[in-house]
């Protein structure tokens, strides 16, 4: 895990550190990211004399993912900078406030990994393309249309439209 000695910030006052998330690392279990790489986080962590902490981050890795349109394996960069601001708790701290975590009296270490998960799972889209003119599938026979064109119609034939479809011929 990636846990930062409070102790030993507080006495440094800063603290640069590299590390790694395996790409298997259980904290991504339960969302949709996966990475076909370890993520690669760089970053320093101030003290300020307040009990305040601020962790400047810098976030890079591959995303495995599949085109929206295709399905063809898609690799999507993850190339970001974060800020995660800590505040010990006191009764001026608002819960709701989105932009400062809560840091507890007690606490001998600071853990980032959840606050890592959290930003990424926020900013990160699942919709990816494996190129702009993607052509998707087809609807009918499901052939890959980037790759081989197959001769099905292109005329919708489900009854259902038909009411849209004649509105649609009175406005014309």
């Amino acid at each position: 895990m990636l846990t930062i000695p409070l102790v030993r910030l507080e006495r440094e006052g800063s603290l640069e550190f590299q590390a790694e998330i395996p790409s298997d690392d259980p904290s991504w279990e339960g969302t949709e990211l996966r990475f076909s790489a370890p993520l690669s986080v760089l970053g320093q962590v101030k003290w300020i004399p307040s009990g305040e902490v601020l962790a400047r981050l810098r976030l890079q890795g591959l995303l495995a993912q599949e085109c929206r349109r295709c399905l063809e394996p898609v690799s999507v960069v993850v190339d970001e900078e974060l800020d995660l601001f800590y505040t010990p708790v006191d009764e001026a701290h608002d819960p709701d406030e989105e932009t400062v975590r809560p840091l507890s009296d007690d606490a001998v270490e600071l853990e980032l990994v959840g606050a890592i998960r959290e930003e990424l799972v926020l900013s990160q889209t699942l919709l990816a393309l494996c190129r702009d003119d993607c052509r998707g599938l087809c609807p009918q026979c499901g052939i890959n249309r980037n790759q081989d064109s197959c001769e099905c119609s292109r005329e919708e034939a489900d009854p259902r439209w038909d009411a849209l479809r004649a509105l649609n011929d009175e406005r014309e």
